[in-house]
């Protein structure tokens, strides 16, 4: 899939977000190494605890389908805000290194990785 096709997938996918305490949407879209694409939206909760990352959503989608290997995680945000401290542990559990792409409304694009986000990243080495 392309990067185009990729960050349209998240673009969508951040439309259906379920963000009526914050408006702040946000929509994600992984691409697995067999070319699949799972997106996902952030939805929110009155307690505020429960809610859902746009990322998470994705990966748990693939992870849930069966999928186990990831090439590129694209998120669409009004502004271009990287993932939050829990998504980027989560991202790096599910994917280890990969590309990520973060996109404004604008278009605006910003290339980065998952070690780039998380550096020193805790992982299954450290349980050992």
């Amino acid at each position: 899939m392309t990067q185009k096709a990729l960050i349209k997938a998240a673009q969508d996918a951040r439309g259906r977000a379920y963000a009526k305490y914050s408006n702040f949407q946000v929509g994600a879209a992984v691409e697995t190494i067999a070319g699949k694409v799972y997106q996902g939206c952030n939805i929110e909760n009155a307690s505020y605890s429960l809610t859902q990352c746009a990322e998470r959503t994705a990966l748990f989608t693939a992870v849930a389908a069966g999928e186990r290997e990831f090439r590129h995680l694209v998120v669409a945000t009004e502004n271009g805000v990287s993932p939050c401290g829990a998504c980027r542990q989560v991202i790096w559990e599910l994917c280890g290194d990969i590309p990520i792409t973060i996109v404004d409304e604008q278009g605006n694009i910003k290339e980065t990785s998952s070690a780039e986000l998380l550096p020193a990243a805790f992982g299954e080495q450290d349980l050992t």
